[in-house]
């Protein structure tokens, strides 16, 4: 994963300073997330390692998944990527360039871990007061843990809100122990 990911962030960086300067930073994250579904499908996995399928096929592949979206720049990106065999880090680029991307707005990642399920309209209640807590804008993940008893643990970068009943009843048992 770390060679991967060191091969992948040129091509992240660099696709961010052209979206940047292009003002198509949405639209490129769009498409990466497009084609990096792409790259991970198995049988997409299995053409990128298949030394028998020409360069030419696998770009038409990606392009073909991409359907009308396909431009000259896109269809440039990954023809670079094919020259450079490439195609397999697809999921790190787009996961480095949404990390630009969320920089460059100044949103976080906010993993929001729930002991039950949360609604769509809980959550956009949530985000908000999180927003307010941390002081920046979030894009929150939520997930499900029933060993938190109640409340929610958020996470943003290397801060951690632990609003659940089990980090209470961690802390109780810290103090007693003291």
């Amino acid at each position: 994963m770390a060679e991967s990911v060191t091969i992948a962030r040129p091509y992240a960086e660099a696709l961010f300073q052209v979206a940047k300067a292009g003002g198509t930073l949405a639209q490129w994250s769009e498409r990466l997330a497009t084609l990096a579904q792409v790259a991970a499908h198995p049988e997409a996995r299995a053409a990128i390692g298949d030394p028998n399928v020409t360069i030419g096929a696998r770009v038409e592949l990606f392009r073909a998944a991409c359907g009308s979206a396909v431009d000259a720049e896109l269809s440039n990106f990954v023809q670079l990527l094919a020259n450079n065999n490439r195609l397999g880090c697809l999921p790190e680029v787009a996961e480095l360039f949404e990390n630009l991307k969320h920089g460059e707005e100044g949103v976080k990642e906010a993993e929001i871990v729930s002991a039950f399920a949360l609604d769509d309209a809980h959550v956009k209640a949530l985000v908000p007061q999180l927003e307010a807590h941390f002081r920046t804008r979030l894009d929150a993940r939520v997930s499900v843990d029933p060993e938190l008893i109640g409340g929610i643990k958020v996470v943003v970068g290397d801060q951690m809100l632990d609003a659940s009943v089990r980090g209470k009843l961690d802390k109780m048992a810290t103090a007693l122990h003291n």
